[in-house]
């Protein structure tokens, strides 16, 4: 008997150390100012086995690391980890480059933590739209209860106007890379 509750405690105790590694992901110092050992909550989960989510997609890749930034200061790395089906509109970093000298910076602020989450939002769906199925829809409804309008020109895809330069699946839903921010409306 005793054996048996060594054994189940051996096993428990190798479960949970597994499910909480604090080993640092390579790729989120490539891809984005996260440190895997900053993250805590539903984004610090990696098994090191399981496909990547849309925030660790993110995080691994060097074309992302402002917006990456702009998750963690705005406090949405769990947002973008959880279950999902969700689809999100990557900026890339010379999307917010485009962006007015200074803005991103102030974004940055904790005194406007509000603002850059809700443009942050803006850029997530609720729900699976993968690269064939937004080409056939008018308007996606965003987590700000916004829409984008898809339009289609010449085959390519735009969002608000902004292009859709390549689409990669996730665990939790699609990842879309654009080469501009989307704002929301005022």
């Amino acid at each position: 008997m005793a054996l048996r509750i060594s054994i189940y405690t051996l096993i428990i105790l190798f479960s949970i150390s597994s499910c909480t590694s604090s080993t640092t992901d390579a790729t989120a110092a490539e891809g984005g100012g996260i440190d895997q050992n900053e993250l805590t909550g539903q984004s610090g989960v990696d098994d090191g086995v399981s496909e990547k989510n849309i925030l660790h997609v993110a995080m691994g890749s060097p074309d992302h690391t402002t917006l990456v930034a702009g998750v963690k200061a705005a406090g949405l790395q769990d947002v973008l980890t959880n279950a999902g089906p969700l689809t999100v509109f990557a900026p890339t970093n010379e999307a917010f480059a485009k962006l007015p000298e200074g803005t991103l910076d102030n974004l940055l602020k904790p005194e406007n933590k509000s603002t850059l989450a809700n443009i942050i939002t803006f850029h997530a769906a609720p729900g699976s739209y993968g690269e064939d199925n937004i080409k056939g829809v008018m308007g996606i409804g965003q987590a700000t209860g916004d829409k984008v309008v898809v339009t289609i020109e010449d085959g390519i895809t735009y969002v608000n106007g902004a292009k859709v330069l390549g689409t990669v699946k996730a665990s939790n839903g699609y990842v879309h890379v654009i080469d501009a921010v989307l704002l929301p409306p005022e």
